[in-house]
């Protein structure tokens, strides 16, 4: 299973957030530049539907290829306590005959997304992964050398960490506790839930700009 949140930030102030992250993690950022393909599954798999992602890492010298499936979330007065989504979620490498493999299994392509950004990822806590992307959308099949914004000037903040039934809840503490230093840039909250940009998110960029973001924490 893992814990989520995301949050959405304008591009112009982008390169603050990566001062910030950098000042906070201690690591450098890793490149971003993946195809996902969304597949669902057809009648003759089951009456309830099914839903794989398929994601090609573009920025490996040889593209690999992971599958990953996102399950329900956690339900209960306790979920409904937290800041954080707590889902199951499976994930697997995969070879580069994964996609005919999931079609000759009756998947239909559902639709494909570019993510193009940078990550960090670090231990404070939790094994937390920070992702920034613009989320881009293919004109053509599979074309991503023509993708383009589907929200321009607007990127996707996430962060996730690994967990498990026994240990969800420190690994939710951890990734609250690091979202609270995000905060003077963006929000973040559970996945569907859409809080827009922060108000003072142009003078805190202005600040990082400034100072270069400070020392490391």
């Amino acid at each position: 299973m893992e814990c989520v949140v995301q949050g959405i930030i304008e591009t112009q102030h982008v390169e603050a957030l990566e001062i910030l992250l950098q000042g906070l993690c201690g690591v450098h950022r890793e490149r971003l530049r993946i195809h996902e393909i969304c597949l669902k599954s057809g009648p003759n798999l089951g009456v309830v539907a099914s839903e794989v992602r398929l994601l090609c890492d573009l920025e490996q010298p040889e593209p690999t290829w992971t599958v990953r499936h996102i399950g329900g979330a956690m339900r209960g007065a306790g979920a409904e306590q937290i800041s954080v989504l707590v889902r199951t979620m499976v994930e697997s490498k995969a070879s580069k005959n994964v996609l005919r493999l999931f079609y000759a299994l009756g998947y239909k392509l559902d639709h494909e997304l570019l993510r193009v950004g940078f990550a960090f990822l670090f231990q404070r806590g939790a094994q937390i992964t920070v992702t920034v992307s613009s989320i881009n959308k293919m004109l053509k099949l599979h074309a991503t050398d023509e993708a383009v914004p589907v929200t321009p000037g607007i990127q996707l903040v996430e962060v996730t960490a690994p967990a498990s039934s026994e240990n969800y809840t420190e690994v939710v503490a951890a990734v609250s506790s690091f979202c609270e230093y995000l905060a003077p840039l963006l929000h973040l909250s559970k996945p569907g839930i859409s809080t827009g940009v922060v108000p003072t998110a142009a003078a805190a960029a202005a600040s990082l700009m400034s100072d270069g973001g400070g020392t490391t924490l």
